[in-house]
């Protein structure tokens, strides 16, 4: 995880140092998180089929499944690119569906949603891009089959999805680029960051709590154990 987290989670340590030399110290050892400039992108808006409208603009969502934020990002697997899609919480900040695929094809975002529909319950709304894999027959009526209400980001104003977009980076810049992804177990590999990143990884929207812990009321050990040292450690990791 990022700096930021990491020097909140190791704040009750008596020999950490100040934040500006905790910043450094890590960066002399190579250990910052490090932005990748995107290479190209994923969203195509030029189709024939109707863009909604936003209907989430400067909306606070309150309680968990009340908006869901969709995207779809690249992975570079041994110079192979795979895409993955997400569904995330906006309220919790958790990833409620994912699906790593090869193709673009509608069917891979589509088969994302179904998942956490199965597994969470349908959102209130469900937000994206004006990208053809949400705006396609298929996924727009299975949104509306389950009464829920869709929204899409203008076109090119990647503000607009900011949440999803900011998940994409946490997830490759966080976690993916650090691991040996391999055609075999480059699934294996995102399922892992994906539950590391809903179990461990405070969020300042959230008070410095795990996704987990807002959505599920789930609490993970191991952060729990550094906000408060004084608490017994049982280690419970996947």
């Amino acid at each position: 995880m990022g700096c930021r987290k990491l020097y909140e989670l190791l704040g009750y340590h008596q020999e950490l140092p100040g934040r500006d030399k905790f910043f450094d110290l890590l960066a002399t050892h190579g250990l910052l998180v490090r932005k990748r400039k995107r290479k190209f992108y994923t969203t195509n808006s030029n189709h024939r089929f109707y863009k909604h409208p936003n209907l989430i603009k400067g909306m606070v969502p309150q309680r968990k499944n009340q908006i869901w934020v969709s995207d779809i990002t690249y992975v570079n697997v041994q110079g192979t690119y795979y895409y993955l899609s997400l569904i995330t919480d906006a309220h919790s900040r958790k990833i409620v569906g994912f699906e790593l695929a090869k193709s673009l094809r509608a069917k891979h975002s589509l088969n994302a949603l179904k998942w956490a529909v199965n597994m969470e319950g349908k959102p209130s709304i469900h937000h994206s891009d004006r990208g053809i894999q949400y705006c396609c027959d298929e996924y727009v009526e299975y949104l509306l089959k389950q009464g829920t209400k869709i929204s899409m980001s203008k076109k090119g104003d990647p503000l607009e999805n900011a949440i999803a977009e900011r998940v994409n980076g946490i997830i490759k810049n966080e976690y993916l680029k650090s691991y040996d992804l391999t055609h075999q177990n480059c699934k294996e590999k995102v399922a892992q960051a994906i539950a590391l990143y809903n179990k461990e990884r405070p969020h300042m929207s959230n008070n410095m709590k795990t996704p987990m812990e807002i959505h599920d009321g789930i609490i993970n050990p191991l952060t729990t154990y550094f906000r408060n040292n004084k608490e017994v450690l049982t280690l419970t990791r996947i």
